[in-house]
């Protein structure tokens, strides 16, 4: 049965819509999108389409006689909005129109610069930071080739509890949510960028290209590069670019907050990346240090596998890991786009530790060639309380089949 939309929500983005003001203007080469649900039922789905020609400017949809929906468009004129809902079959059209916009910080998605990082922020709450430069190291005994840069942590669910660790005793490589490989093979040698205290390899940050902020979505995007640290001489052997995007949802009933990373990764020289078998590596995730040990820690994939021994090695479209922080109970589900490398992916799942891998060398070697891309997309959904496996299933299918939209 579908969830009726919590009246909170439905003020909120009516009191957002309000803030947009009037008159409005349509002076648009095309004027309508029409938005069909498909085969599913959408309640706060991520609408995005081309924007028109000539739409410049448009910042809002309407429909006959409901409110305003904001409208922001990116760096590549693609268009997103919040769908509140609309059910299986149906379609819907909207107009496009241009709106005196008056900020609301409550309405938010902002990404801030601060020193040496990038705060994302839903209404003035923290959803997590991003970590440019090297972080500190928690105590002086650590190796200086540990530090890291380059990673997402904290990660806070709705209530502002923390649900990741960095640098923790037992793996002091671990970051929060970070991307490396583990086993591999360039121009003969072995680096392992994952491992860091061999110092056989390394991923560095590079550069914070952009952030943004809006009423739909705030992000960044950074680049980072993949060193061989066994050459003569440190050598790149990967450049990587993250596209990260918080979203304006979440704010009914049961609260969560949601983001998307892309990683888009290519060969830094004429040689391949070779990517040898193996049980771990490719965009990783560390829990909760109260999480550490086997009782403390919950997982549940979109198989329905609760049992984190038999998880492991398995593939799945999401994994959820859970436990408590505080005496409450928090969690993050990792959602894998269809379009990923062998999805759905194969999954390292620890078996005492909080630690999450999605890993598609599991399933035998590969390589990332010169002149060839390798994107990786994933969402990720944090929460407060126990996973919910239906709604983990629908906003699972939500990002794999966004609604199609024609544009009029």
């Amino acid at each position: 049965m579908q969830k009726p939309v919590h009246s909170a929500r439905i003020l909120f983005w009516s009191s957002l819509a309000l803030a947009l003001g009037s008159p409005v203007s349509c002076a648009v080469a095309a004027s309508r999108i029409t938005v069909s649900a498909g085969d599913l039922d959408r309640q706060e789905a991520i609408v995005t389409f081309a924007l028109p020609p000539g739409a410049q400017g448009v910042n809002a949809l309407k429909a006959d006689g409901e409110a305003l929906i904001p409208l922001q468009t990116d760096a590549a004129s693609q268009a997103s909005f919040v769908l509140e809902r609309l059910p299986r079959g149906a379609k819907r059209t909207f107009e496009l129109a241009q709106a005196k916009i008056e900020a609301s910080a409550a309405g938010k998605v902002k990404a801030e610069r601060v020193p040496g990082a990038v705060d994302i922020t839903l209404g003035g709450a923290r959803v997590f930071r991003y970590n440019t430069e090297k972080t500190e190291l928690p105590r002086p005994d650590i190796k200086p080739v540990l530090r890291r840069g380059g990673y997402i942590h904290p990660i806070l669910t709705p209530s502002g509890r923390v649900v990741t660790d960095d640098y923790p005793r037992n793996h002091l490589h671990h970051h929060g949510l970070w991307f490396a490989w583990t086993s591999t093979e360039f121009e003969g040698r072995k680096p392992d960028f994952w491992n860091m205290v061999e110092a056989k390899g390394t991923v560095e940050f590079v550069a914070l290209d952009r952030t943004w902020s809006g009423p739909v979505h705030a992000g960044f995007v950074s680049r980072h590069r993949f060193v061989d640290l066994m050459a003569s001489e440190p050598k790149a052997a990967l450049n990587e670019t993250w596209e990260v995007r918080a979203y304006n949802v979440g704010r009914g009933p049961k609260p969560y907050r949601m983001f998307d990373l892309a990683s888009t990764q290519t060969c830094a020289s004429s040689s391949p990346l070779k990517l040898v078998n193996y049980r771990y590596g490719g965009i990783g995730f560390r829990g909760h240090g109260a999480w550490d040990g086997a009782p403390n820690c919950f997982f549940l994939t979109s198989e329905g596998e609760a049992d984190r021994v038999k998880a492991h090695a398995t593939r799945a479209r999401w994994c959820h890991m859970s436990g408590k922080v505080d005496g409450a109970l928090a969690g993050i589900a990792f959602l894998g786009h269809p379009d990923n490398f062998r999805a759905p992916e194969p999954m390292r799942v620890h078996p005492d530790e909080p630690f999450f891998n999605f890993t598609p060398c599991q399933a035998g070697d590969f390589e990332i060639a010169p002149g060839k891309t390798y994107v990786s997309r994933y969402r990720f959904i944090v929460s407060d309380g126990p996973p919910d496996k239906a709604e983990l299933d629908r906003l699972w299918k939500d990002y794999a089949h966004p609604p199609e939209v024609k544009v009029e």
